[in-house]
């Protein structure tokens, strides 16, 4: 079944294998994109089958996003060491198993646990997609490889929430897994077929893997985003305050931990770079308020406008077929004049986006109440995303810019995890509020301006600690090798945006 072997960096994009090469990652890839961009349309519909109140649908986003952000740099390494090509397949093999219980549950506790599981499929397979590119794919034809693949992964994350709503209104919400299962039946195949195996050449003498950091990591998560989602239900109570101690006395020790590990998962070392530590600290606001307002506005679509599953979903699509058209200009021109004022006028108008969504409620008039906060909000992810990126590679020499990649690619994820955990807490959105329109509407009246707040800290910090003038490659050496800790966007636009919260 495997194709031969070539040299590392032998196998031309022309060719009918460097073509078979690029699909099999788009393929790897799209199903996880697609994944997380028909989740959120789905979670009225599975809460009303399921009988389940907030915090499930809470979970049903948090427990990928634990996960994922908590092993994602791990199964960079574990492809590193052990085979690309075997551990994107292991991945895509697990995503779809995982995919396919989530369909199959009967209760919420089984869909919680399978989306966990689902989460660590796709850190797995997410830093695959792209360094089975970077590695099997000619030197000159991996700018052009990671552009297709970035391109038609853009044509999924599109289709996506459209795809989502049509199969909630029609086959069910548990279709929205399902699919990945066919995908994953095409996906292995061809990978097992037509790419080359590759590893790190060095990678026996390299240290070993930082698992004791990984498992701190997501026992620290899992604590503090346990309390945050029970705390409206119970209240102060030992079972909220007991997680949300021990959830930050693991973080201590995750921290502790890498400062003395010789090989850590999170180099603190990395964060003594000024730019880095900005720039990730900008990634924060940005992503936490994308993911809130992501899970908030669909439920506010669906809940309160009376919008069908396949409408709430297509309205969301305005602010996708921005990126897709308009992040390439816009990352020549963050090159052009400099990252600081993208990274603050960018989250500007995000805020300004998300608080026009204010004048959306009740039987909503999309083309006047909800278009014009997508394409405000559109605007400023345009604007902000492909130079937040490009900012992090250019902080760092070119040998750690997958690992800078990677770490801020977990940081979005985290960022997005604590997010949705926590605001229904800060806004006084009680367990059973999606079933009621006007209680609904009035938590997310006070959302939205909360999440405003947060993107106007990022643009402050970015105002105050970004240098003004264009960034510029530090080192000329061309088509340096991708990592594959840079994860899934490392010589791409951005972070994968997840309004499914995937």
């Amino acid at each position: 079944m495997g194709a031969p072997q070539p040299a590392p960096g032998g196998v031309r994009l022309a060719s009918a294998q460097g073509r078979w090469v690029l699909a099999t990652a788009v393929l790897g890839s799209g199903m996880a994109l697609l994944d997380s961009t028909v989740v959120n349309v789905a979670l009225p519909r599975i809460g009303a089958d399921l009988h389940a109140d907030l915090a499930v649908l809470q979970w049903t986003v948090t427990a990928y996003l634990l996960t994922l952000s908590s092993l994602i740099l791990l199964g960079g390494a574990l492809g590193d060491r052990y085979g690309r090509r075997r551990i994107f397949v292991l991945g895509v093999v697990w995503f779809a198993a995982a995919s396919l219980l989530c369909g199959l549950a009967p209760h919420a506790g089984v869909l919680i646990a399978a989306r966990a599981l689902q989460g660590i499929g796709g850190a797995l397979l997410t830093p695959g997609s792209l360094a089975v590119l970077q590695a099997v794919l000619h030197p000159d034809d991996r700018a052009r490889a990671v552009g297709a693949w970035s391109g038609l992964g853009g044509v999924a994350a599109a289709i996506g929430p459209f795809l989502g709503g049509w199969l909630v209104d029609g086959p069910g919400w548990r279709w929205v897994f399902f699919l990945n299962v066919p995908l994953a039946a095409v996906c292995v195949p061809v990978a097992l077929r037509h790419v080359p195996e590759t590893r790190e050449r060095d990678a026996e003498q390299r240290g070993g893997f930082d698992v004791r950091g990984a498992v701190l990591g997501a026992l620290a998560l899992a604590g503090v985003s346990y309390a945050l989602i029970t705390a409206p239900a119970s209240g102060a109570t030992a079972r909220v305050i007991a997680p949300a101690l021990v959830g930050l006395l693991l973080g201590a020790f995750f921290l502790r931990v890498e400062r003395r590990s010789p090989d850590p998962m999170l180099p603190p070392a990395i964060f003594g770079i000024r730019l880095f530590s900005a720039i990730n600290a900008v990634t924060v606001c940005v992503y936490a308020a994308f993911s809130g307002f992501f899970f908030l506005s669909v439920l506010q679509l669906q809940v309160v406008a009376g919008y069908s599953a396949l409408q709430a979903g297509t309205a969301l699509l305005p602010t996708t077929v921005l990126m897709l058209l308009l992040s390439a200009r816009s990352g020549e021109l963050g090159q052009r004049i400099g990252p600081r004022i993208p990274l603050t006028v960018g989250p500007v108008l995000c805020a300004a986006g998300m608080l026009l969504m204010l004048r959306v409620g009740r039987n909503a008039v999309y083309l006047t109440e909800v278009l014009p906060a997508m394409v405000v909000l559109g605007a400023g992810m345009v604007t902000l995303v492909a130079p937040l990126t490009s900012t992090v590679l250019a902080s760092v020499d070119v040998d750690r810019a997958g690992l800078a990649s990677g770490i801020n690619n977990a940081a979005a994820r985290a960022a997005g995890l604590v997010a949705v955990a926590a605001l229904p807490l800060l806004v006084g959105m009680g367990p059973e509020a999606y079933r009621s329109a006007e209680a609904f509407e009035a938590a997310f009246r006070r959302a939205m301006p909360l999440l405003a707040g947060v993107l106007l800290a990022g643009a402050l910090i970015a105002w105050l600690t970004v240098r003004p003038e264009p960034v510029r490659d530090t080192e000329p050496a061309p088509q340096p090798r991708c990592h594959p800790e840079c994860t899934y966007h490392c010589g791409v636009s951005a972070p994968p945006l997840d309004p499914g919260g995937a």
